[in-house]
């Protein structure tokens, strides 16, 4: 039920809009929400905000390489897009604001 409710309050903050798409001027109806910083290796950042990331199914494919799910330079790059607030949340100790 968590999850539903985060989920949600991404796509919405975003207007439903997938945000790279929007990087290249299209606007597509988001389809789900990307962990920017991978679930598996950061299950703490599970509910966070700004690691939340609405796209549509297509975009998302593109940003894990399927054979090993390691990410793939749009990943990357949305990774450095958010690294101000990475580095803010280690500095609170991990915590979620």
């Amino acid at each position: 039920m968590k999850w539903k409710n985060v989920r949600e309050k991404s796509l919405r903050n975003h207007k439903y809009l997938c945000q790279e798409s929007l990087r290249y001027g299209k606007h597509e109806e988001a389809e789900m929400v990307h962990h920017i910083f991978p679930l598996e290796h950061y299950p703490e950042l599970a509910y966070v905000q700004w690691n939340l990331l609405p796209v549509t199914n297509k975009r998302h494919n593109t940003f894990h390489r399927r054979t090993d799910n390691s990410l793939t330079e749009k990943g990357l790059y949305w990774q450095e897009k958010r690294m101000k607030e990475y580095d803010a949340w280690k500095q609170r100790g991990n915590k979620d604001v």
